[in-house]
């Protein structure tokens, strides 16, 4: 007569486990605006930083390779360092997503909204 109430169990569980990701996703989010990457160019010589979620942070220029005839140099510097912390960014969201996956018993490689 009751059959139907087994299955009320576990859609509260399911309800209770999507809370659950929702709040750690949340903290996620949260938590990528605090971790810092770094990126870099030219050996070095331009260093840029940025939140895991891709916003830059800092940009430092050597002041070593500022000749004005090397502008275009100077610029296709700035832009390598600031793809570099970019892609490095992605990477560590992609890594702290893969272990919050891990922590809630979901594959790793579980593609997680951000």
């Amino acid at each position: 007569m009751f059959k139907g109430l087994g299955g009320l169990g576990d859609m509260a569980k399911m309800m209770k486990a999507a809370k659950d990701m929702q709040t750690r996703m949340a903290a996620l989010q949260e938590q990528l605006t605090q971790i810092i990457v770094q990126g870099e160019s030219g050996a070095g010589l331009v260093r840029a930083e940025a939140t895991a979620k891709g916003e830059l942070t800092s940009l430092k220029i050597d002041p070593a390779i500022f000749k004005a005839d090397d502008k275009e140099v100077v610029e296709d510097l700035i832009l390598a360092a600031i793809k570099d912390v970019q892609k490095r960014a992605a990477e560590r969201t992609q890594a702290e997503m893969a272990k919050l996956a891990e922590e809630m018993g979901l594959p790793a490689d579980m593609n997680l909204p951000i």
